[in-house]
């Protein structure tokens, strides 16, 4: 039977900084299902990215769902018009947010504001939050625990070690690993992997970013995401066929048909998650 895969985050359209490319978003959207990825979830990191999200999930029904939310970077420009989007059909998620103290492009204390914020827009709505931590993991948790861990909280772009996934998986959240986990210096992904139960972990391309090896440096699109299966799946110790179930099926946890519809509401399945993320793109980019 054809191993099924869902791409947990991933952006799509997205070239360069200009607006999402509806003729590459197709291309991305067919090419990702000619390689057994059958439901993706495109990332919103702004109002204009969350409503270009939005209209992705119209324009592919069943297919692709969105998140809606306001990345670290952008969290000096305020969450106006986030709220108004989240009923929406296929959204399935606030995110990303979070905090980046890498970059830092805005000031740490309104990070952490609009990061709490948005943490109530997903409890408030009963939806999913996608976190973005990167150089942050202290404040990051500080805000999860002050504002309430959502039930379904999952951590994007897992880029910790062990100590970090512990910590996440302490909070019952879950684990999104991209194709940083293929890198050869990425030990600490790999560790962080292995004691990740298998029922905690998502897989993701964070399409156009980060392609897996052997695709470094070139754009990434979500296609690829069986490749990144397959390295989680290998530092687990487990068949791939079972990281692809399971991730398939954390995936339908991760998105509940609530208010827009998730992944599982094309097969008529139930619950939900939130996700959290770790490496950023280039300043240039998100």
């Amino acid at each position: 039977m054809p191993l099924r895969w869902t791409d947990d985050h991933c952006h799509l359209g997205w070239e360069h900084d200009g607006p999402a490319d509806p003729a590459l978003l197709d291309t991305m959207v067919d090419d990702a299902r000619a390689a057994g990825v059958e439901r993706l979830v495109t990332v919103g990191t702004d109002r204009a990215r969350s409503a270009e999200a939005v209209a992705a999930a119209a324009r592919h029904p069943g297919v692709v769902w969105a998140t809606v939310g306001v990345h670290p970077h952008d969290a000096d420009n305020g969450l106006d018009g986030i709220a108004d989007l989240l009923g929406e059909p296929g959204v399935v998620a606030v995110g990303e947010c979070g905090l980046d103290y890498h970059y830092d492009h805005s000031p740490r204390a309104v990070q952490r504001q609009a990061f709490a914020d948005q943490v109530g827009l997903a409890h408030e709505h009963d939806l999913a939050l996608v976190i973005h931590t990167r150089e942050a993991w202290d404040d990051t948790f500080a805000v999860l625990d002050a504002a309430g861990v959502p039930e379904r909280t999952v951590f994007h772009c897992f880029t910790g070690g062990p100590d970090e996934a512990r910590a996440c998986l302490d909070r019952r959240a879950m684990l999104s690993f991209s194709g940083i986990v293929t890198f050869p210096s990425a030990d600490d992904v790999r560790a962080a992997a292995a004691l990740c139960p298998l029922d905690r972990a998502l897989v993701e391309t964070d399409s156009p970013y980060l392609a897996p090896v052997p695709h470094r440096g070139r754009p990434n699109r979500p296609a690829l995401v069986p490749l990144v299966g397959a390295a989680v799946a290998e530092a687990m110790g487990r068949p791939v066929e079972a990281g692809a179930e399971a991730t398939w099926a954390n995936a339908e946890r991760v998105s509940r048909p609530g208010g827009g519809g998730g992944p599982q509401a094309a097969e008529g399945a139930a619950p939900g998650v939130a996700t959290a993320g770790g490496a950023p793109p280039p300043p240039s980019a998100r």
